[in-house]
């Protein structure tokens, strides 16, 4: 619990992918990737309940030995990969609430493809939350000024143009306004958001910068790329 508040994590984990094939059982430095959820949230008290959400059986028993429950499996329709995560956090929760018996007052979802997050930053996002009286919190990266939406580019029938007009305004980096994106190291919601809302964003959705290189997995080079970085920070 945190401030009286009972937690529900949840971790989903499908098993199509298209990327990677069965992506989260991938192994991340020897873990699967589900593993390393199951790891993490076993540390974080204020956690009250991990569970995975998933339509695979090996999946299942990965994620239940590394300490994440499994006392459902998802049913075929919210297993496609254009199912959004609301409707699967939702099944989550009637799931847990009705074999539990209790109410969850907040969810937590944690995904597979952040191996590089920390129980801190799952822990100060449930922080910001509670404190800040949000609905929910994303956890968010700076994105790179290169990549900035005012540097991005289209091409249709060969012919190039901006993304958005007002980039061919910006000569300097030092025009931009900082932008951000979602690494997927923590999504946190009221049951309220949630249920009634039947949204991870809320009306007041607050975002919580993390600092660091924070990969979320999509591709094999994204994988690697990880490894090297978690790697490197055991090294200190």
């Amino acid at each position: 619990m945190i401030r009286g508040r009972r937690v529900l994590a949840v971790c989903p984990a499908r098993g199509g992918s298209k990327g990677i094939p069965l992506k989260n059982l991938a192994p991340f430095n020897g873990v699967p990737l589900v593993a390393r959820v199951g790891q993490l949230a076993a540390g974080i008290a204020e956690i009250d309940r991990a569970v995975v959400s998933t339509d695979h059986a090996e999946i299942a028993k990965v994620a239940r030995a590394a300490g994440l429950d499994c006392p459902f499996l998802r049913p075929e329709s919210l297993s496609g990969d254009r199912v959004g995560d609301a409707d699967v956090l939702l099944h989550a929760l009637a799931e847990v609430e009705r074999i539990d018996g209790v109410s969850y007052d907040l969810i937590l979802m944690l995904q597979p493809t952040s191996p590089l997050r920390r129980a801190a930053q799952m822990v100060a996002a449930l922080e910001m939350l509670v404190e800040g009286g949000w609905d929910a919190v994303w956890t968010l990266s700076e994105t790179d000024s290169k990549e900035h939406p005012l540097k991005q580019l289209r091409v249709e029938s060969g012919r190039l143009d901006y993304y958005d007009p007002d980039g061919a305004r910006i000569v300097a980096r030092q025009q931009l306004s900082p932008v951000y994106h979602r690494n997927g190291v923590a999504y946190v919601m009221t049951r309220d958001c949630l249920v009634a809302g039947r949204s991870t964003m809320g009306k007041r959705t607050g975002g919580l910068i993390l600092e660091g290189n924070l990969v979320s997995i999509d591709t094999p080079w994204d994988l690697k790329l990880a490894e090297l970085l978690d790697v490197e920070a055991r090294r200190g």
